[in-house]
């Protein structure tokens, strides 16, 4: 018993580890594997750390998986990380800091947080810039200025990307606009490198 116990806290410890060693500094390679194809992304420890921790950790914790691309615009963005495929919005932990001040721009293939009218409400949601939006960039801290904060970019699979962006959406009930018709499903994020500076 007490063999077992030892193991599975030796467990724990290696993927809190893991969790955090990636954070700690330098550049985190993530794979978004989709029904549609795979992603990569380099998400930035050193520029983004709490958003990176915020990612990496729901990541690892699976919430992720089975989520879709709940929002799709052309030549805006694509949008994902907080919706069932029935449309069940899932519960998310406290929200984070806005961190849209650490030099990182809004261009094609950066990712993001998704957030509210409040700078600083970001929690699980976020999207890919499908061209260059200067309007989601910081300008200033208030609550007009904050901007979108980025965290990292896609260095693999923009292809996919404009394929996801590509697909014909429709208006819920609900009013909730610029749904895929048919389900663009995040199948599992997966934390697959970390390259430390």
């Amino acid at each position: 018993m007490q063999r077992m116990i030892r193991s599975t806290v030796l467990t724990i410890t290696l993927t809190f580890g893991l969790v955090t060693g990636a954070i700690a500094g330098g550049n985190v390679k993530v794979l978004m594997k989709t029904n549609l194809g795979d992603i990569t992304l380099e998400v930035d420890a050193d520029k983004a750390p709490k958003t990176v921790e915020n990612f990496v950790s729901y990541a690892k914790d699976g919430f992720y998986d089975g989520t879709i691309f709940h929002r799709v615009i052309p030549d805006f963005m694509i949008q994902g990380g907080g919706y069932t495929v029935e449309m069940r919005r899932k519960k998310t932990r406290a929200p984070i800091p806005n961190e849209a001040d650490n030099g990182l721009k809004n261009d094609r293939g950066t990712i993001a947080m998704a957030r509210t009218s409040d700078p600083h409400s970001a929690t699980a949601q976020f999207f890919i810039n499908l061209k260059g939006n200067d309007p989601l960039n910081f300008r200033r801290k208030d609550r007009q200025g904050w901007g979108y904060t980025v965290f990292g970019r896609v260095i693999d699979g923009m292809e996919v990307v404009d394929k996801i962006a590509a697909q014909p959406t429709r208006t819920l009930p609900n009013n909730m606009r610029d749904v895929p018709i048919k389900p663009i499903i995040i199948e599992k994020v997966i934390l697959i490198e970390s390259d430390k500076k």
